[in-house]
């Protein structure tokens, strides 16, 4: 399989608009635009019956002392943990792109719904769920992609992993509220084949 994009570049970084932050004139961050990338996917095995689409960030500090705290800066070895930013499966087998923004432009505070997804596709719960958990003005269930938004004071940039799954099912029985890893374990076997393309992002002023 392929897996291209007309908004993001492999190896490249993320164009902003792309991003739940950026950088700030004043601060540390501002919100962004948040709009889902494009993503075109070809050389589906014959035997496909949907897509499982993915982005995860591989390199969240494990541990939340340092982010975000003036003065301080998360360390490079410091060990690092998988953050989920869209899950989206019951995609049908004759779909082969996801335009950009169709499933997400701008923040919504307090969660997005779900798991309902536009042409009857269904999301999962991002990461951002927990991330805002307890947080008056951002806490909620936050469904479909939101876009990066990696710790200011990050010694390190984030790599953004961006997964098409083609599987041997037309369709994951799934309820509300499956997570990133609760996906793949449903997905387990049913794999004929993947691609992938990676994009950075840093809101470290003295990384960019």
């Amino acid at each position: 399989m392929k897996l291209e994009s007309t908004s993001l570049t492999d190896g490249q970084p993320i164009p902003p608009q792309y991003a739940f932050a950026v950088p700030a004139t004043e601060g540390h961050v501002s919100l962004s635009d948040n709009l889902n990338p494009q993503l075109a996917w070809s050389d589906a095995p014959a035997a496909t019956k949907s897509f499982v689409v993915v982005v995860h960030d591989p390199d969240v500090p494990s541990v939340g002392d340092d982010v975000n705290q003036e003065g301080k800066q998360v360390p490079a070895d410091l060990p690092r943990v998988d953050f989920y930013h869209w899950l989206l499966w019951n995609i049908p087998a004759d779909v082969t792109e996801l335009a950009e923004g169709s499933h997400c432009g701008g923040i919504t505070a307090k969660g997005k719904s779900g798991p309902d997804a536009p042409a009857g596709y269904v999301h999962g719960l991002n990461d951002y769920t927990g991330w805002f958990a307890g947080d008056a003005d951002m806490g909620g269930d936050y469904y479909g992609y939101d876009g990066p938004c990696p710790p200011w004071n990050d010694s390190i940039i984030h790599h953004y992993h961006f997964t098409v799954y083609a599987l041997d099912v037309a369709t994951l029985e799934l309820g509300a509220g499956v997570n990133g890893a609760g996906l793949l374990v449903a997905i387990e076997g049913h794999v004929l084949d993947q691609a992938s393309l990676v994009g950075t992002y840093t809101l470290n002023p003295e990384l960019l």
